[in-house]
């Protein structure tokens, strides 16, 4: 998803950006050149020269390729178009890079090789929705804005994080920024270290309790400077106690931190709880509008309309696929945008429900959809280690199908929470088709006992043995050797427990009818349902 912004320039971003991420290496053309959408290339953009719309975007992030060659690709894309990148962000530049981009005229900005792409991702994104608002920074309406008021009259640095300790915004950071700092605000855990200690004196414990603000001693061993915390707590359903929502963190340098420091922190706790719930309560309107498209926000929804504000065609073969992490790890919804919006450039990423949907309004052949979305996931747990599901519903007859595959897909999902290992990991909803409705049918019969034949539910009660026997039976459409092969006995084994069956059911296997009820009961009374 790219994001327009109005007047942003090269200069202006990269103030916004913490000195502890990036730095600038070259800028040939200066530092005014506007900027408004950010892309990625990654490996299978190099390897298989695929075309990702680079005219539409102004910053490229290069991610898991050499330099050298995505330059040369870069220059392969904007040749005869006209206009080349602003910039582009990579770690650890090398000079034969520096030197092809200077000579195409795009400036090179070095990201820290600690830094996560979703961070900064993210930041970029905020700085293109923000700009224009950030004089506004004491009207309590921008966390970065925030923050930095805070930093400016306490004279120190300032992170706001979350409960789970992730870093939501920060003030500009000193030469005097510690490592804690650097690694929280690089997108990285702090050092292990660093974090027992800080729990191990109660400190956490004392941030959650109440809004008194907590002192943290220096620790020179640990490179660890003195700083001030105070806690973010916001109201509940209980009027009686709040909910602590984050923490405000307070980094001293050389000099000395202001009088009223402790004031500043309290009253900016209060200012952060609400925006904090603001955010929580008030998506984008771009966000808003996706998640109508897909519809996650009602049945009213004029796709013409939306699609004029987005900028998108609603009219051709479009796909929507949906994303979700194999465990309890949330789903990174910066990262697939990111790699949706290299594919695509009108792609349109929306997180709900621990799930990333990426609706694409304009595809070619499902095929290339599909095989974005391997790439996707090896990318995700090669480079970060987290294992994601991916359901593809395309084509699609135009965005006015958009809603309806998003239900489908999540049919898909429900029924693979269910039972992980029936569906595959990567599929589309045709694949999926019949897993999910007979899935769906069994687990209704599940549900509803009386559905059961009860003689089912006694042959497993009774006799396992003849309920496994007669599973594998029906399973395999009576090829009595087939089911002899899979339980490992003899044929007449097989022959003699079928007419056993038989007779303690009262009923003969011959009848489709009788093998449709008892296959459904036994599916139903199954350990998972």
């Amino acid at each position: 998803m790219t994001t327009p912004s109005s007047g942003l320039g090269l200069g202006q971003l990269l103030l916004t950006l913490d000195r502890t991420m990036v730095s600038l290496v070259a800028a040939p053309r200066g530092l005014d050149m506007p900027v408004g959408s950010v892309a990625l290339v990654d490996a299978d953009d190099v390897r298989l020269g695929l075309a990702v719309g680079a005219g539409s975007a102004d910053l490229f992030f290069l991610l898991g390729v050499a330099d050298a060659e995505a330059v040369r690709w870069l220059e392969g894309q904007f040749a005869g178009s006209g206009r080349v990148p602003a910039a582009i962000f990579v770690k650890e530049p090398t000079e034969a890079a520096v030197a092809r981009a200077v000579a195409l005229g795009t400036a090179v900005v070095a990201v820290d090789p600690r830094a996560r792409w979703e961070s900064l991702y993210r930041l970029v994104n905020h700085a293109f929705e923000h700009h224009g608002d950030r004089d506004d920074r004491d009207s309590g309406t921008d966390l970065f804005g925030l923050a930095q008021s805070i930093a400016d009259r306490t004279r120190g640095m300032i992170s706001i994080e979350d409960e789970q300790s992730h870093v939501l915004a920060y003030s500009a950071s000193s030469d005097e920024a510690d490592e804690l700092r650097r690694l929280t605000i690089l997108g990285r855990a702090g050092p292990p270290e660093h974090l027992e200690w800080i729990g191990q004196w109660g400190i956490f414990d004392a941030l959650r309790a109440g809004g008194d603000v907590v002192r943290v001693a220096e620790r020179p061993e640990l490179g660890l400077r003195p700083r001030l915390a105070v806690g973010i707590h916001m109201p509940s359903t209980d009027a009686r106690r709040a909910v602590f929502a984050g923490t405000i963190w307070l980094q001293q340098g050389s000099a000395p931190l202001a009088d009223d420091a402790d004031d500043i922190l309290r009253g900016g706790a209060v200012l952060a709880a609400r925006i904090m719930a603001r955010l929580a309560s008030t998506p984008s309107t771009h966000a808003l509008q996706v998640t109508e498209l897909l519809g996650l926000a009602g049945d009213d929804v004029d796709i013409g309309a939306i699609g004029r504000e987005l900028g998108i065609t609603v009219d051709n073969r479009a796909a929507v696929i949906g994303f979700q992490s194999t465990v309890s790890a949330s789903t990174p919804t910066g990262v697939i945008a990111l790699s949706a919006s290299a594919f695509r450039a009108d792609a349109q990423t929306v997180s709900a429900g621990g799930r990333v949907y990426v609706l694409l309004p304009k595809i070619g052949t499902p095929s290339s959809v599909m095989s974005w979305v391997r790439g996707v996931v090896a990318a995700m747990h090669r480079e970060i280690g987290l294992t994601l599901r991916a359901v593809v519903a395309a084509p699609l007859a135009g965005v006015a199908a958009a809603a309806g595959a998003r239900a489908e897909v999540d049919r898909v999902f429900d029924s693979a929470d269910r039972h992980p290992g029936a569906i595959a990991q990567i599929t589309s909803l045709n694949e999926a088709h019949t897993t999910v409705l007979l899935d769906e049918i069994v687990s209704l019969v599940a549900d509803r006992p009386a559905l059961v034949d009860p003689r089912v539910r006694q042959l497993r009660d009774e006799n396992p043995m003849l309920a496994e026997t007669l599973r594998a039976y029906l399973d395999g459409f009576g090829d009595v050797s087939a089911v002899a092969e899979d339980l490992h006995v003899h044929p007449n084994t097989i022959r003699y427990r079928v007419r056993r069956i038989e007779k303690l059911l009262s009923t003969s296997l011959d009848d489709p009818d009788v093998r449709l009820v008892l296959a459904l009961g036994l599916r139903a009374t199954a350990a998972g349902y």
